[in-house]
């Protein structure tokens, strides 16, 4: 007769999850971890990245140069439209898609196909959509330029340094919105109709509806979806690339980093030391803005 060995038996059951994690953890430290230490060192060098260019340590000197250099006054004004273009994202997406949500939820003929349109950009590339919108918003014969010529006026739209950043907002917002609208889609079919029926017996309104079941009941949807979205803004610089390019007046944060970092022409050089430094910059910047509003929206989760 034989008998099992319960040491070794929990010694195998111990070391099972850790082979099973095994494979993730190590594109995890391979492909994340490892990087993202390497960008915290070459931010304290000026590396450009120009293959046979020497570089050497310079401390907190790109932190500096960003700061109080000489294109201070443009990289604050870069922060600055950062933090609009995620606060009018981030507000104005997020009620859209709540909005929607609450409307689809209660099934209108044709809701299914509407769905299916709203999160359709959701599935589309960047560079897609970028394309797209260009086109659009040709000024020699795009569908806003015809539009705009209906009223005598002209426009080179994303050209023009007052339209060309509203432009984007509400591009982005069209690309992410049918993703929040299914977060919201999702928590809302969870909320069970007998607290409806229950308000509109006690006289409620549908305003009340809303404010007093609706939103209390899909307070962690809107945790989720402000959060990511916050996350995604902060680090969107794609879309804008492909619409305008590297222009002072639709720059942000992470456009900036790619464009030290990657992109080298006759005014443009390589600086790969600066855009780690702003990599760190935009990093500490996402982590302070997400955790407070974590803190908050949390905070208010317990409070509806």
């Amino acid at each position: 007769m034989t008998t099992s060995n319960p040491f070794g038996a929990g010694r195998s059951s111990r070391l099972a999850p850790w082979l099973g994690f095994s494979p993730a953890l190590a594109l995890f430290l391979v492909f994340a971890l490892v990087p993202s230490l390497g960008v915290v060192v070459l931010s304290f060098t000026d590396i450009s990245g120009i293959p046979g260019v020497p570089w050497q340590w310079v401390g907190a000197a790109n932190y500096r140069t960003f700061f109080s250099g000489p294109q201070a006054g443009e990289n604050w004004a870069l922060l600055l439209r950062t933090l609009e273009f995620c606060f009018a994202v981030t507000v104005v997406q997020n009620a859209l898609a709540l909005v929607l949500a609450v409307v689809l939820n209660s099934r209108p003929r044709g809701s299914t196909f509407y769905r299916s349109v709203i999160f359709l950009p959701v599935v589309l590339g960047v560079t897609v959509i970028g394309l797209i919108w260009q086109l659009f918003f040709n000024p020699t014969g795009g569908p806003a330029a015809s539009v705009w010529g209906w009223f005598g006026a002209e426009s080179s739209f994303l050209g023009d340094p007052d339209l060309a950043f509203p432009i984007i907002i509400a591009v982005q917002i069209w690309a992410s919105l049918g993703y929040s609208m299914m977060i919201f889609m999702s928590g809302l079919q969870a909320v069970p109709a007998d607290l409806y029926e229950a308000a509109r017996v006690d006289g409620a309104g549908p305003w009340q509806v809303f404010r007093r079941v609706t939103v209390p009941m899909v307070a962690p949807a809107i945790t989720a979806n402000v959060l990511i979205s916050i996350i995604g803004a902060l680090q969107t610089f794609q879309l804008i690339f492909v619409l305008t390019g590297d222009k002072p007046f639709t720059s942000v944060l992470a456009l900036k980093i790619f464009t030290l970092g990657f992109t080298s022409d006759g005014s443009v050089i390589q600086q790969q030391g600066l855009a780690s430094a702003v990599s760190m910059i935009q990093f500490v910047l996402v982590g302070i803005i997400a955790l407070a509003s974590l803190a908050y929206l949390r905070r208010r989760e317990t409070q509806l």
